[in-house]
């Protein structure tokens, strides 16, 4: 159990006026307790009152070696979990309810405590997560750095003649040759006109000359993701190719000087997104600027036009603009990861930006 992290949670709680809290999500009980549980369609609830009182309630399929720091509740599949959870708790007037939860979950909670205001509880688990702490950010570098090596090795293999395919499954095996089993996402290995689709499916296609590649990839080490695009070109670049390319480019640079404490989310965004539109290919970006990341790849705390949110210390997100020309066959991405300080970020990605030609074999 991470205590610190518990009395954060807590400390929303009260900020939130919220008395009780149902968190679900294998992967916030994961962030909370340190405790991997793949529960299935079973219920699985860490429970926290505003007093401090902490419980897992947990199926008897998933014994547990060790202290889990918090008191165990069990059930089997014949009782009633629901229903043993709400024996378990001291309810107060405002009960928040993890997103995820399955409604037969909530409804049958309902009905036993129908005196009870149920609001979406996520948000102060999302908040606390935002910021990492010093364990998390190392891990960040960490993993960030392994994404750079892959990178740098998976370049070269655009010119082998691979389908996208067989790029993609390239990607996976670099990151195993570094010790990173699962990907964070399915990687994104476009040739062409699949690179001017923002998330092309990955087919049989292969590049040719003067192709741009987008190459969006990521993986998970020690349970936290890294995520970086890069896009080059195969043998030769067009002028206009060029001219996309060194836009984007600069727009990912004032995305990530406009990233710093003090600053709104949509700050990061409008830098991104004003420069493109500067240029005039506004309508040729089309999604966001990005997105934050820790144990998911995306996690609450996008970085787009509406999102006011204030900037803080150890949030960690995504620069990553882009110019899709689907007509043209030309899409360029440049992504990095930044991890806020104290009067600025820290760029977690040190591959080069520059414009890469990688000379046919």
């Amino acid at each position: 159990m991470n205590q610190e992290r518990i009395d954060r949670v807590i400390k929303g709680m009260k900020e939130h006026g919220i008395d009780d809290i149902v968190i679900s999500d294998p992967i916030a009980i994961f962030y909370l307790l340190g405790r991997k549980i793949v529960p299935g369609e079973r219920m699985l609830v860490l429970y926290l009152h505003v007093d401090g009182t902490a419980k897992l309630v947990i199926n008897e399929l998933f014994p547990q070696d060790g202290d889990v720091g918090v008191e165990l509740v069990w059930y089997n599949d014949i009782d009633d979990g629901v229903k043993i959870l709400s024996d378990h708790m001291v309810p107060g007037k405002v009960i928040g309810i993890d997103k995820n939860w399955p409604s037969h979950f909530l409804l049958r909670l309902q009905e036993l405590h129908p005196e009870m205001k149920y609001v979406n509880g996520s948000a102060i688990v999302d908040d606390v997560r935002q910021i990492k702490d010093e364990e998390e950010k190392q891990l960040m570098r960490e993993s960030a750095e392994i994404c750079d090596k892959v990178m740098e090795e998976l370049i070269p293999w655009v010119v082998k003649g691979l389908t996208e395919k067989e790029l993609n499954a390239k990607t996976r095996e670099l990151f195993a040759n570094h010790g990173v089993m699962e990907v964070s996402f399915d990687p994104i290995t476009a040739y062409g006109r699949g690179g001017a689709d923002p998330h092309h499916v990955t087919d049989d296609s292969k590049g040719k000359r003067g192709d741009s590649v987008v190459l969006d990839i990521g993986g998970f080490y020690k349970d936290y993701a890294s995520d970086m695009t890069r896009t080059v070109f195969i043998g030769e670049v067009s002028d206009k190719a060029r001219e996309v390319y060194e836009i984007v480019r600069e727009a990912n640079l004032r995305g990530i000087a406009a990233a710093k404490p003090g600053n709104r989310m949509c700050d990061v965004d409008n830098a991104c997104r004003d420069y493109i539109e500067s240029k005039g290919y506004g309508e040729y970006f089309t999604h966001r600027t990005g997105h934050s990341i820790g144990l998911e790849d995306h996690e609450v705390g996008d970085v787009s036009s509406v999102n006011e949110a204030i900037i803080r210390p150890g949030q960690c997100f995504s620069v990553e603009p882009g110019i899709y020309l689907l007509d043209e066959g030309i899409g360029v991405r440049v992504e990095d990861i930044v991890l806020i300080t104290e009067d600025g970020c820290e760029i977690l990605n040190k591959v080069t930006k520059d414009l890469i030609v990688v000379e046919e074999e």
